[in-house]
């Protein structure tokens, strides 16, 4: 590094952020980028570790060390090399990873971690700018085809790194549009739609085709998929929703935090371009007392639409502790992630949290539709419920964000796929129980963070790729 006093004498800057207040009123993006002429110095605070620690907190590896160098020299057009080397998608990351590998920067020990997710944004929309990102179709074709389900973030990438290979690939996506979560799960404000749409648009240019509106499973036998592509990928997500098993669960007014999110996203689509939206009827918190089961980003996520929408109140019940800290280092020990962060940028737009509670009924108005939420305070450590701490909380509307069980069964049993005891897909490798059939993602691992997908969607297409060159001889 060429800056070898930057990280003392360059303090860290806050990247720029739309006062909450003011991005309430719309659906458009949160952050911001810093000025060429601050984040150089930035780049600069990289402070030549002798293990980058950021490499493993990252799960693409990225080459952090790296472009954080090349930034503080104003090489952006070498940086964007670099961050493309192992991150085929590093807008998504950019917008919305919760950044691991800043909690293991070994400034983080004691300091404030090198702005790395800033600077990955800065690299990847400096490179947009300039028309450095461009199709690049492979030189020759294989001859070998593959066919993709799935369009989020680790199908995504098994097809950018299978056509880049020379094979034919063709995306099967059932929604009316590519992205899965990224698209419908993920609120505009924080990674708008025209960001995956130029991306795609790229990849439909080096020559992969994309087909939305087909349910593998439903309107198309998988079957069909295994007789005419010499391979399949499934990269179909893990959207079978944790189910909230307690009294008055399936009162009117009480929907899942995907559904909910699902149907926001499509009405802004709908909004601001005439999107279709399936005739699916309106899930909306207006004017209503809103309550967030779960503590996650989808939690997150639910109520800050729920902000955008106008809701009369919204409350995020967790049933973890307050987190014991600011710092990740103090929530979570360098150089792990924390779990639990004191606060999240929707809590800043306001609300309100309730940490170590615990919903243990719903309970109807007179005409069958969820009007209270009954709950007690749990123990911090044992999260057992505490006698005489129940309480009653109004609620017009509850979101149950408490994660997801696996991958919808339809698919896999089409074609016959092992479970493990997670029921997930059994994937050692990539390659499933059925011969040329492989699986990647949150199918295979569980749900997990986008940049994680793309990782497993990398990974799984050099397993395809082996496969498809040593059934070709």
């Amino acid at each position: 590094m060429g800056h070898a006093r930057g990280f003392l004498e360059v303090r860290r800057v806050p990247a720029p952020e739309r006062d909450p207040r003011e991005r309430t009123a719309d659906h458009g993006e949160i952050y911001g980028l810093l000025p060429e002429e601050e984040l150089r110095p930035q780049g600069g605070r990289c402070m030549d570790c002798a293990i980058p620690f950021c490499h493993d907190g990252c799960p693409l590896g990225n080459l952090i060390p790296d472009w954080n160098d090349l930034v503080s020299r104003g090489r952006w057009r070498e940086a964007i090399d670099q961050l493309h080397a192992t991150n085929d998608f590093p807008e998504l990351t950019g917008y919305i990873c919760p950044a691991p590998c800043e909690d293991a920067c070994v400034l983080e020990i004691n300091d404030d971690p090198v702005m790395i997710k800033q600077i990955e944004l800065s690299i990847v929309e400096r490179a947009w700018e300039e028309g450095w990102i461009v199709p690049r179709p492979p030189g020759r074709r294989s001859g070998r085809s593959v066919a993709v389900v799935g369009s989020g973030p680790a199908g995504m990438a098994a097809a950018a790194q299978l056509n880049r290979r020379g094979h034919r690939v063709t995306i099967f996506e059932r929604d009316e549009a590519a992205g899965g979560l990224n698209r419908f799960g993920v609120p505009d404000h924080k990674l708008e739609k025209w960001i995956l749409d130029r991306r795609l648009a790229v990849m439909a240019e080096e020559g992969i085709e994309l087909r939305c509106g087909v349910d593998v499973g439903g309107d198309l036998d998988p079957g069909e998929l295994r007789e005419r592509f010499d391979a399949v990928v499934l990269a179909v997500g893990a959207r079978v929703p944790r189910a909230l098993e307690i009294p008055g669960a399936d009162l009117d007014g009480v929907h899942y935090a995907m559904d909910y999110l699902y149907d926001r996203n499509r009405a802004v689509a709908a909004g601001a371009d005439g999107r279709a939206r399936k005739g699916r009827a309106e899930i909306s918190a207006a004017a209503r007392r809103v309550v967030v089961i779960g503590a996650g980003d989808t939690s997150a996520d639910c109520m800050s639409n729920a902000h955008r929408e106008g809701a009369a109140s919204v409350t995020q019940l967790d049933t973890y502790p307050v987190p014991a800290g600011d710092r990740p280092r103090e929530l979570a020990g360098w150089p792990r992630t924390p779990k639990r962060l004191p606060t999240n940028y929707a809590l800043e737009e306001g609300g309100e949290r309730r940490s170590g509670v615990a919903v243990v009924a719903l309970h109807a108005d007179g005409d069958g539709r969820v009007d209270s939420v009954e709950g007690v305070e749990t123990h911090p450590e044992t999260r057992a419920p505490l006698d005489g701490t129940g309480f009653i909380l109004p609620a017009d509307m509850v979101l149950v964000a408490i994660g997801f069980t696996g991958p919808e069964p339809a698919l896999l049993d089409g074609l016959g796929l092992e479970r493990d005891g997670r029921g997930n897909v059994r994937a050692e490798q990539y390659a499933t129980s059925a011969a040329g059939v492989f699986c990647a993602g949150d199918a295979r691992i569980g749900q997990s963070l986008t940049v994680t997908a793309i990782d497993e969607g990398r990974r799984c297409a050099r397993a395809v790729d082996r496969f498809l060159v040593a059934n070709s001889r």
